[in-house]
């Protein structure tokens, strides 16, 4: 029906537009705007020759006529037919103007250009998952700095085995407490530190991340901020624990006797 009309398939943009989660392509049709409204006008002639009522039907005389009465029917019938055919050459008043086409285009463009809801859906949620799984890691994190992590306990362990074998020849008191003891110490207490530290600031990236990323396309929800705050706090306690360990502010290191 399309074609009859004289509209045209211009192309098939594969994969143009997302539906439900799947891409799905789509056909152009077009047809030229001269060639539109001459459809219309041709349309809307017949509409006016079939919509002005019957035609009228004469009698004919059954006694044979006269040459110069069938010549005369002739021309009444000629003439009826030319008032009836459409005249192509008028612009009705139902062709489009130019301002109407740019409008009915503008329209069009944006119907395609219109974003797609599952598209910003699935985009939001994306979005959510990656600052919630950052959230979710700064207080791990914290947590971490609070607790000790088995990478702190081995460093410890090691810098003691070290403090042994340097002693072990002999030494003083106050050497093998510093030697065994107090690098031990002092090691967990800054490993401690840079998982305070980290906690601290993978949580402020996850804070202002909105304000200095890209823009989201919704808000922010309000639990990964809890967690993001939730991880700064654990980092900025561990940060200030781990500092009182490292310079013996918090639990001083034995003295030896004499």
């Amino acid at each position: 029906m399309a074609e009859r009309l004289g509209v045209k398939r211009g192309g098939v943009p594969r994969e143009a537009y997302r539906y439900r989660g799947e891409r799905h392509g789509r056909e152009i049709w077009s047809v030229p705007a001269a060639d539109w409204r001459a459809v219309r006008a041709w349309g809307n002639g017949a509409l006016r020759r079939f919509s002005s009522g019957p035609p009228s039907v004469r009698r004919m005389k059954t006694t044979p006529s006269t040459p110069a009465s069938a010549a005369d029917d002739t021309e009444e019938r000629t003439a009826t037919d030319e008032a009836a055919a459409p005249d192509l050459t008028k612009s009705g008043p139902a062709d489009a103007s130019p301002a109407t086409e740019a409008a009915t285009d503008a329209a069009a463009e944006d119907d395609d250009l219109e974003s797609d809801p599952y598209e910003d859906a699935e985009a939001v949620a994306s979005s959510s998952a990656g600052t919630g799984a950052a959230a979710v890691v700064a207080a791990a994190l914290g947590v971490i700095s609070l607790s000790g992590a088995w990478s702190g306990r081995v460093a410890a362990e090691r810098e003691t085995l070290i403090g042994q074998i340097k002693t072990s020849g002999g030494g003083s008191a106050a050497q093998q407490i510093s030697e065994i003891y107090a690098d031990a110490w002092h090691t967990t207490a800054l490993v401690n530190g840079l998982f305070a530290l980290l906690a601290l600031l993978v949580g402020v990236l996850v804070l202002v991340r909105p304000a200095f990323g890209p823009p989201a396309a919704g808000p922010q929800p309000g639990w990964i901020r809890s967690v993001a705050l939730a991880g700064i706090a654990l980092g900025v306690l561990g940060v200030l624990i781990s500092v009182g360990m490292y310079f013996d502010l918090i639990v001083g290191l034995p003295t030896a006797a004499g």
